[in-house]
Formats: C-alpha cells, sequence, structure tokens
C-alpha cells in the first residue's frame, strides 16, 4: 500500500507541480504526517523533491525531472475504459480521437492486458441518456467546449424557462453531462457568482477570443454537487402523504427518482391488501397534481388536505368530460 501511495505521490508532483503538504494529504486521504514521511522516503530513494516555505510554498520536482513508472496495472487500464462515454466524446467532435487513443493504447499493452480490455469491451456498455426521452440537440457544444479549453469569453444567446431569449457573455468554467443532458457552468460575464445553463437552450454560441481570469479555487464537481442540492430544495416544496398499492410502489422510483426511493426506504407496513403509506417530497400543488395523477388509481392522496382537494377536484373534472360523449359523435 506504502509503494503504492508512493507512487502516486510521485505522480502527482510531476503532473500538478507545487502542491502543498494539505494538498497532498487531501488527495492521497492520508494525514500532512504521512506526507511529510513519504517525501523523506523518496528523498531518501533519489528523487529530487524540492521544499519550499512560505505562503507560496510547497513540494516540486526539481526542474527536468520525469519519472518512468507510468505502467499501466489491470485495474487502470480496465477502468480507463469503462470510464469511456462514446456518445459524449462524439457531441464534443472528439469521436475520432478517442477512439484512436484507444487503438493506441492497445497497441502499447502487453498481450494479456489488451485482451483484458477488449473482454471489458465486449461485456460492459455505459449509456448515459435517461429512459425514454431522446437526447437534447447540442449544435453549439463544440463551440462551448472549445471556450471552456481556450478560457475565452463566449457570447451566446440563450432561451430562458419562460421562453424569453436573452443575449449575454459568458465566462464558461466547465461542461456537465447529466442524465443524458448537457450542462454549461459559466459565470455571466460582470457578476461574480457562476451559474447553470443547457446547451440546448443556446440559440447562438461565438468565442470572442477575449480571455478571462478563470477564479482560482472554483472546483466544478463541487459546485454542481450543491448546486443540485440546492435545486432539489428549491423543488421540493412540500410533502405528500399518500397510499400506494403494490404497483405503485414499483413505479414510484421510476416516476419520481431520488424522492420516490426515500419514500419507499420510510414506508409504514403493509396492510391486507399490500398497500402502504408513504412521505413523498413533491414540487408546487400544480406540478405535484400532474405528477401523482401519474399514478393513476394505485395511489391516494390523504395529505396535505389542499393537495388531497385539488387532485379530487382535477380527477372530478377528468370523470365529468370522459363521462360525456364525444364531441361530434
Amino acid at each position: 500500500m506504502r509503494a503504492d501511495r508512493l507512487l502516486s505521490l510521485l505522480l502527482l508532483l510531476q503532473n500538478r507541480g507545487r502542491m502543498t503538504a494539505t494538498e497532498l494529504a487531501a488527495e492521497l486521504e492520508v494525514s500532512p504526517r504521512t506526507v511529510y514521511r513519504d517525501i523523506e522516503a523518496l528523498g531518501a530513494a533519489g528523487i529530487p523533491v524540492r521544499s519550499e516555505r512560505g505562503p507560496d510554498g510547497g513540494y516540486s520536482l526539481m526542474d527536468g525531472y520525469r519519472t518512468r513508472l507510468t505502467g499501466l496495472s489491470d485495474a487502470e487500464a480496465e477502468s480507463l475504459f469503462l470510464a469511456g462515454v462514446p456518445g459524449a466524446a462524439r457531441e464534443l467532435g472528439l469521436g475520432a480521437v478517442l477512439a484512436t487513443a484507444q487503438l493506441k493504447l492497445q497497441a502499447a499493452l502487453p498481450p494479456g492486458l489488451a485482451d483484458r480490455a477488449r473482454r471489458l469491451q465486449d461485456r460492459f456498455h455505459l449509456d448515459a441518456p435517461a429512459w425514454f426521452r431522446d437526447t437534447d440537440p447540442v449544435p453549439h457544444l463544440a463551440s462551448v467546449a472549445h471556450a471552456v479549453w481556450e478560457q475565452h469569453t463566449l457570447r451566446v444567446q440563450y432561451r430562458a424557462w419562460g421562453g424569453t431569449v436573452a443575449e449575454r457573455e459568458l465566462h464558461p468554467l466547465g461542461l456537465v453531462l447529466k442524465g443524458g443532458i448537457w450542462y454549461a457552468v459559466a459565470t455571466p460575464a460582470g457578476t461574480p457568482s457562476p451559474r447553470t445553463y443547457r446547451i440546448s437552450r443556446l440559440l447562438s454560441a461565438e468565442a470572442t477570443h477575449t480571455p478571462f481570469d478563470r477564479p482560482p479555487a472554483f472546483d466544478l464537481a463541487a459546485y454542481w454537487t450543491d448546486s443540485s442540492r440546492r435545486l432539489e430544495s428549491q423543488l421540493h416544496q412540500a410533502t405528500a402523504r399518500l397510499r400506494i398499492s403494490p404497483r405503485a410502489q414499483r413505479l414510484l422510483p421510476m416516476q419520481f427518482g431520488t424522492a420516490g426511493t426515500q419514500a419507499l426506504k420510510t414506508a409504514g407496513p403493509p396492510d391486507d391488501d399490500g398497500w402502504t403509506e408513504v412521505n413523498l417530497p413533491v414540487e408546487t400543488p400544480s406540478v405535484a397534481v400532474g405528477d401523482l395523477l401519474r399514478l393513476g388509481t394505485e395511489a391516494e392522496v390523504l395529505g396535505p388536505e389542499e393537495l388531497r382537494g385539488e387532485v379530487g377536484r382535477v380527477a372530478a373534472e377528468l370523470a365529468r368530460r370522459y363521462g360525456e360523449p364525444t364531441p361530434g359523435t
């Protein structure tokens, strides 16, 4: 284990340059004290690690030093092929590049390892988009990706949820693929905080070739996690108490995602017919009514009373409408 950690430490310094003991400890999931001991071990092994004090200090390798210990283990080679999402690469305009890179990697691997990598490709396939939904058209994705990579300001026309169209200058910080949908995380010029833009809502995207300063502490993965949690808390403004059938218990995770799965984990005991009570987080009443009616007769809203009454009103209107003769007959 320590040998693997020492190699990881060496490769971190080689790939990223100067890093502090705290940063290295976070990457390696050890304590700073362990990092200090590992740095000493690298030095004793003849690795030229340089230490610099001060607020801008840290550890780095002497200029020009590079290790050749970059061979892949079985698990590393397998994970590299498993991590690829060909559809996303094609949308980014990197499909041919990815295919060429995989061919080069296969050619460089020993015969046994190359066979294992090919078996993995034959037996595992990643499909990012969700079921029963076409992928969004993203004609401007490559332009946005180029601006993200080159750190250039982007001038866009964006159609908001309400249908209004606005022109903005954005500082694109990253791209996220969520459930088959592409999003850009970008800071509007002149504002301090990043926002999330759905790529399919871009009507145009033009790189200005004007560079911008990327926030040094920005972490794309951390931003996305926090943003997703905030959105979920804003969407789920109430909790519906439901009585649901065995069939609805199977439907809940498919129709309500994580909220449906969590609701089932806290479900009450089933009655003689297999029906049980659950507490399900829901959106605004107008949205919740439509969502809950998708369960049809497999669910009954017990509360809140306002939501139960609104579902009953809509159900009564549907019964009246479909009880009348079809117009024109």
